[in-house]
C-alpha cells in the first residue's frame, strides 16, 4: 500500500446479506465516530446465491435501532480482484477465508473477524444469524462490535505503512 493511498477493508461472509454488511456499516460508524479517514470498507459474499439482494431486514432493523446506516446495499460475490485490490480482507467465518484463500492462494492478508476481538476463542467464527431469530442478529451486532477497535486498530497500521 503506498502512503496516501486509501486502505480497503472488505468484510466477507456467506451471501453477503447478513454479517458482512452489518460489519461494514459498524466500521463506517465507528470509523466516523473516531475520526478516521483515508479508509473504504466493503462487504461481499463467498457465494453469488443472494447477489442483488438487499440487507436481510432483520439485520436492518437491529442496525438503525443501534444508530447505523443500513441502506443502499447489493450483495455480491468477492472475486479474486476484490482480494487483490483490498488492504485487508476479513471473513466471518474460517470457512469464508478457507474460500476465498482457494480464490487467492497467495494472499496474506485474509483474517477472521474474531481475530481482532482479544476476548473471543482463537479461531471462533461468527454464527450465521439468517437461521435462527431475531435474537442472533444482536449476537452479530455484539460480536461485530466487540472486534472493532482491534479492526480499526489494524486499518491505523496499515496507513502509518
Amino acid at each position: 500500500m503506498a502512503r496516501g493511498k486509501a486502505v480497503r477493508v472488505v468484510f466477507v461472509c456467506l451471501g453477503n446479506i447478513c454479517r458482512s454488511p452489518m460489519a461494514e456499516r459498524v466500521a463506517r460508524g465507528w470509523a466516523e465516530r473516531e475520526g478516521l479517514s483515508g479508509v473504504e470498507f466493503t462487504s461481499a459474499g463467498v457465494s453469488a446465491e443472494e447477489t442483488g439482494n438487499p440487507i436481510d431486514p432483520r439485520a436492518r432493523k437491529v442496525l438503525t435501532a443501534h444508530g447505523y446506516g443500513a441502506g443502499n446495499h447489493r450483495a455480491k460475490r468477492i472475486t479474486a480482484s476484490d482480494i487483490a485490490d483490498a488492504d485487508l480482507v476479513i471473513g466471518l467465518e474460517q470457512f469464508h477465508v478457507d474460500r476465498m484463500r482457494r480464490q487467492a492462494p497467495d494472499a496474506t492478508h485474509l483474517h477472521l473477524l474474531t481475530d481482532f476481538d482479544p476476548d473471543a476463542e482463537p479461531g471462533s467464527g461468527i454464527d450465521d444469524p439468517w437461521y435462527g431469530g431475531p435474537e442472533g442478529f444482536d449476537d452479530t451486532l455484539a460480536a461485530v462490535e466487540a472486534a472493532m477497535p482491534g479492526v480499526l486498530g489494524k486499518v491505523r497500521e496499515l496507513q502509518r505503512g
